[in-house]
Formats: C-alpha cells, structure tokens, sequence
C-alpha cells in the first residue's frame, strides 16, 4: 500500500519524480529509523532538492606570518643575548670591584657607570635581569609560530601590551644615559636596536589583522604600511642619534676612540 509522499517541499513534478514512500517507510521514519529517508538522497539529489546554500563557505585560509616570526627569533636572540652578557659583566663587577668591563670601550662608550648608577637597577636589581626573562617571550613566539601554531587575539594584544611596556622603559633608559648619565652602554644600545622595531611590528601585525577590533578601512591601511615599518624604525633611531650627537657630540667622541 502506498500514501503521500513525506517531502511537502519542491514543485509537483518534484514530488512525484520523488516518488511516493509506503506505509512501512513511513513506520520507520516515525519510530526513527533514517535508512529510508537515506535511501531517498540519490533520488532527492538527482532532482535538486537538496539546497546546500545554507552551507557557509570555507573561509580564507590561514597564511602564517613567517616574516614576523623569523623576525621575532632573530630580535629575541640578539636582545636576549645582550642583556645576558650586560648581567655576567655587573656579576663581575659585583664579585670583583676592579674588575673592569669587556664594553667600557671609552668615556662615552661605556656600560660601567650605567650598571654602577641607580638607574642600572630601578626595581631593586640589575635591569638586563628583566631582559633575560623577557626576550625568551619573542623567541618562543616566533618557534610556535613555525610550527603551525595559531594565538587568539586576547594573546596577540597582551603580547603587544608586552612591547609597549618595554619600549616605555627602553625609552627612560635611552633618556637617563643621555641626558643624565652622559654614556652611551653598547650591549644597552643593542636593546634599543630590537625593541623599537619589536614594538612597531607586532602593532603592524596586530592593525593589519584587526586583533585590536579595528574595522576593514583601518586593517586595509595597515596592510599597505605593514611592508614599510622598517622605515619608522630607521626614523626612531635617527632621532636617538641626533639627540646623542646634539648632547653629547657622540659622532666624533666615538671616531676619536677607534
């Protein structure tokens, strides 16, 4: 015995190209055994009654952005690097008060006076102790990021808080040795030399994928400057070589002592 067909949907050529499902079809469908209706896709298919227009699309594949991450290891490992041998340098100086240090290289050129001062221990020990322990955050990043890894955005702006906060202190520091202190520390300036670019290209990165919350207009303008931050960092560190030159007459005190 045959009855109505189960699928309401579609015209009335549809349906009956369908075909009509029997009365034990319609026991199964009830007691909620799927092989008929299953066995009803090929059919429903060959007429185009499945609509799969409600299927989202696949979104746009995930590039992984290997340039930053390659960046974020070498910078990491040349900071990291710097405020390792500034802290066996004031170790040294700490065991030994003689002791005089591998980049004391002249009057201006020097690190000595910069660990002896307080400002070479603002929170009550040295501060490459601080660099130790932060530049490992840009290295790992960068590892995980090469091996496929993927950070939400609440990572992404805590990460780019961490910048911040570093450049704010970079930027004290940079303002002490010149206007205070009168030296300039190497392993110091090597500091400077990877967290101003550190900064500006992870608020590039962070601007470019709307990880902030910014809108389409804003994160299409930082793609199109994301390439030439590089310049923004050339321009920050021509205006610490200007000040250094105006204060300290850096530029021929360091020919001087070559």
């Amino acid at each position: 015995m045959r009855g109505f067909a189960l699928y309401p949907f579609g015209s009335r050529a549809a349906r009956r190209a369908a075909g009509p499902i029997s009365l034990l079809q319609k026991f199964h469908v009830v007691r909620g055994l799927p092989h008929p209706i299953i066995a009803c896709i090929p059919r429903l298919l060959a007429i185009g009654l499945c609509d799969n227009r409600t299927v989202p699309a696949e979104t746009e594949p995930y590039r992984r952005p290997v340039g930053l991450a390659v960046f974020l290891i070498l910078a990491g490992v040349v900071g990291w690097y710097s405020s390792f041998d500034l802290t066996l340098e004031r170790i040294q100086t700490l065991i030994n008060p003689d002791y005089v240090p591998t980049c004391n290289i002249s009057p201006l050129v020097t690190c000595g006076p910069n660990m002896a001062s307080w400002q070479g221990s603002l929170f009550g020990f040295p501060n490459p102790v601080i660099g130790v322990a932060a530049f490992v955050a840009p290295i790992i990043v960068g590892v995980a990021i090469l091996a496929g890894a993927r950070f939400a955005k609440w990572f992404w702006v805590l990460f780019n808080l961490g910048f911040a906060l570093g450049l704010t202190f970079v930027i004290w520091l940079i303002s002490q040795s010149i206007f205070v202190l009168g030296t300039l520390c190497p392993y110091c300036m090597l500091v400077w030399l990877v967290v101003i670019p550190l900064f500006l290209y992870v608020t590039a990165f962070n601007l470019k994928e709307g990880n902030f919350g910014n809108g389409a207009g804003s994160r299409e303008i930082a793609a199109l400057l994301y390439p030439w931050v590089w310049i923004v960092a050339v321009l920050c560190y021509l205006v610490i070589v200007v000040i250094a030159q105006l204060r300290l007459d850096a530029i021929t005190s360091i020919i001087q002592s070559l």
